[in-house]
C-alpha cells in the first residue's frame, strides 16, 4: 500500500475543522489568547489636541521675533485642562499630555524659555503645530484597530486598554489530551531499568500545546496494555484533540490500534510519506480529532509542527504558519527518495558574503533530540527532489517552539 502524501494527510486532518466558541475574559487574562471579534475605537485618540512636551502653549505669531516676553495666564498639568483662551501676548504653562488651550497653536519647550513670576521670556521661535498631537492623530472613533484572529501580545493588550476595553472576546483554548504509551518509559525523576528510557515526548508536546495557545489534559503514561490505553483514551473524550504518543507498531504490538478497535474508533489513515514521522496516524471521534504520533522524540515534535500546529490554528480561528527564509546550502545534498524530508539545519552567517547558510545536521536520526534542540529550522525536501550542490538556494522553515 503506497504511503499517503503529506499534503493529503494534512488536508484530511484539517477538513471541516471550525473555530471554537468565544468567551469573554478580563484584559489581564487575555495575553496569548486569540481574538474572536474585531475591536473598534469608541473615541478619538488623543481625544483632544495635546502637548507632546513640557513648556508653554502660545500663539506662534507672538514668538517669531525673539526674545519676547509673554504673560502666563494659567497652568495645565496633565489631567487638568486650562479652561482659558489665549490672546495676544499670553501663554499657558503646559505639560506633556495636557490639552492645548483654545487660541494656542504651538508649544515652546521649557528649555527655550525663562520664567519669572507671571512672565515667561521666550528665547526661540515656534512654528504652528510644533509639539502638538492633534486630536485623532493615533486613531479615530469607529476605526477597527484589532481584528478577529489576532493573537494578543503586549502591544495589542496595551492598545485594547487604551480603547477602554476591560474585557475581550477570545476563542476558547483548544483542549488537547496527551497520552504517552510504552513499557520502556519512566517519568523524569524515576530510576529506569537498564532496558528503559526517560519519557520526554509528553512534556515536550505539552509545552508545544501551551506555546500555541492550547490547554493540556494529561492522560498520563500508560503501559503497553490495550485495556489501560483504552481507559485513558476514554478519559480524554471531552478534549478537542487527542494526541497519542507511541504504542503503535506492526503486528502484535499495535496497542493503540487495538485500543481504537476496542472503542469502535476507525483510523482514517496510518503511515505518511515523510521523514521523520512515517508512522503518523489520524482518526476522528465525533468532533474530536485524534493524532497518533510516533514514539521517537524528533518524529513526535516534527509531526506536531506539521499537523498539530495548523489544527490548533483552525480551532483558534487564526494563522500560525511558520516563517520561511531563504538560505544557501552549506553542503551537498543527495537526491531524495519517495518521502518528504524535514532536515534539521543550523543557520549561520557567511562572514564574507553576509548570506545565511543552512547547515544540515550530519545525522538526521529521528531519535536524536539534541540535534532538534540545536536546530534553527527545517529544510523541506519534496519527494524525489534532485540532488543539490552546496551554494544552492533553499527555503527553511524557522523553528519557533
Amino acid at each position: 500500500m503506497p504511503l499517503m502524501p503529506v499534503e493529503e494527510a494534512l488536508h484530511r486532518v484539517l477538513k471541516d475543522v471550525a473555530p471554537l466558541s468565544a468567551e469573554e475574559v478580563p484584559l489581564r487574562g487575555a495575553t496569548g489568547r486569540v481574538l474572536a471579534e474585531d475591536v473598534k475605537a469608541m473615541r478619538d485618540m488623543p481625544p483632544f489636541d495635546a502637548s507632546s512636551m513640557d513648556g508653554y502653549a502660545v500663539r506662534a505669531e507672538d514668538v517669531q521675533d525673539v526674545p519676547v516676553e509673554l504673560r502666563v495666564i494659567a497652568e495645565a498639568p496633565a489631567g487638568h485642562a486650562a479652561n482659558v483662551t489665549i490672546g495676544p501676548g499670553e501663554a499657558v504653562r503646559i505639560y506633556t499630555g495636557s490639552p492645548v488651550p483654545a487660541g494656542a497653536d504651538a508649544i515652546v519647550i521649557q528649555e527655550d524659555a525663562e520664567r519669572e513670576g507671571e512672565v515667561v521670556r521666550v528665547l526661540a521661535p515656534a512654528t504652528p503645530g510644533r509639539f502638538i498631537r492633534r486630536r485623532g492623530m493615533d486613531y479615530k472613533a469607529g476605526e477597527t484597530l484589532l481584528r478577529a484572529g489576532q493573537r494578543l501580545g503586549a502591544r495589542q493588550i496595551n492598545l485594547a486598554a487604551s480603547l477602554n476595553r476591560p474585557t475581550l472576546m477570545v476563542r476558547r483554548k483548544p483542549r488537547v489530551a496527551i497520552l504517552a504509551c510504552g513499557d520502556e518509559l519512566v517519568l523524569p525523576g524515576e530510576e529506569p531499568r537498564a532496558d528503559q528510557i526517560i519519557a520526554s515526548n509528553n512534556f515536550g508536546l505539552a509545552a508545544f500545546v501551551e506555546q500555541h495557545g492550547g490547554e493540556v489534559m494529561d492522560l498520563g503514561l500508560q503501559p503497553d496494555d490495550v485495556e489501560a490505553i483504552a481507559a485513558a483514551i476514554e478519559r480524554g473524550r471531552e478534549a478537542d484533540v487527542l494526541v497519542t504518543i507511541g504504542g503503535a507498531s506492526v503486528g502484535d504490538y499495535d496497542f493503540i490500534g487495538d485500543a481504537f478497535e476496542l472503542l469502535g474508533i476507525g483510523r482514517d489513515f496510518w503511515k505518511v510519506a515523510q521523514r521523520p514521522g512515517k508512522p503518523l496516524m489520524f482518526a476522528q471521534r465525533g468532533k474530536q480529532r485524534i493524532l497518533g504520533l510516533p514514539g521517537n522524540p524528533v518524529s513526535a515534535l516534527v509531526c506536531a509542527f506539521i499537523y498539530l500546529r495548523p489544527l490548533m490554528a483552525k480551532l483558534l480561528g487564526t494563522d500560525m504558519a511558520p516563517r520561511a527564509i531563504g538560505a544557501k546550502l552549506a553542503t551537498d545534498l543527495p537526491q531524495n527518495d519517495e518521502r518528504q524530508d524535514y532536515l534539521r539545519v543550523r543557520l549561520q552567517r557567511d562572514e564574507k558574503t553576509g548570506e545565511t547558510l543552512a547547515l544540515p545536521h550530519s545525522r538526521q536520526d529521528s531519535a536524536m533530540l539534541r540535534a532538534l534542540a540545536e536546530a534553527d529550522g527545517l529544510l523541506v525536501r519534496p519527494p524525489h527532489a534532485p540532488s543539490l550542490p552546496a551554494g544552492a538556494t533553499v527555503d527553511v522553515l524557522l523553528i519557533d517552539f
